[in-house]
């Protein structure tokens, strides 16, 4: 399922983010800047902020997230690319997916079920 909002997310910045005339490396560059918006949305911090905190620590800010945090991570990959479809800019997007962060979070925090599967 991650894989599958992964591509829904890519798709939406490919379609309304990227320029068709800019470099491979720009682009690479609009996708990174937009995966730290997810992670700064969720985690308070960027992939660089979390490496750099956290140098003893193997892998990434991913490899270290909890399993209620990889859901909305998910899910808030589907919702941005919405967000950027409706044409929002990256500052409301980042404050709307706070919002999401937070109250999946709890929600899933509080879930007997998400607790069964661990």
């Amino acid at each position: 399922m991650a894989k599958v909002n992964y591509q829904i997310h890519t798709d939406a910045i490919k379609d309304n983010l990227i320029p068709k005339e800019i470099t491979r490396a720009q682009a690479s560059f609009v996708y990174a800047n937009e995966a730290d918006l997810l992670k700064v949305a969720l985690f308070g911090v960027t992939a660089k902020e979390w490496r750099d905190n956290n140098a003893e620590k193997a892998g990434n800010i991913r490899d270290w997230a909890t399993l209620e945090q990889l859901v909305v991570l998910s899910n808030m990959e589907s919702i941005n690319a919405l967000l950027i479809r409706q044409g929002l800019s990256q500052p409301e997007r980042l404050m709307q997916l706070n919002k999401v962060a937070i109250t999946q979070m709890q929600s899933l925090l509080e879930s007997n079920t998400l607790k069964r599967l661990k």
